[in-house]
């Protein structure tokens, strides 16, 4: 099911992509210079208790998750899934309709 791309469209998913680039950029920098923050209120308000670890590998993860979505590196839920899934529901309806 290749799609036939013209510039316009080309052009529209270059843009949509960068936007996608920069707001993991934007995701990150927030995480880097807000759980300084994080880690200080924790050893000044409860020294003894480490809150700020849950935080730092919570926000991580999510942080991870993006990136890896951002730059198509996940091994599942990319465009050939995609792809396949709109095929899936797309036949799945047909035959439905075929039905009644």
């Amino acid at each position: 099911m290749e799609k036939d791309f013209t510039e316009a469209d080309r052009y529209y998913d270059a843009q949509k992509k960068v936007k996608e680039i920069r707001e993991f950029y934007e995701h990150l920098t927030v995480y880097v210079l807000v759980n300084p923050i994080v880690i200080v209120v924790n050893l000044m308000t409860s020294p003894g208790y480490l809150w700020f670890l849950w935080c730092l590998m919570g926000w991580g993860m999510a942080i991870v998750l993006h990136g890896l979505k951002v730059f198509s590196l996940p091994p599942f839920f990319n465009k050939k899934w995609e792809e396949r899934k709109i095929k899936e529901i797309m036949d799945k309806e047909k035959n439905r309709k075929s039905w009644e």
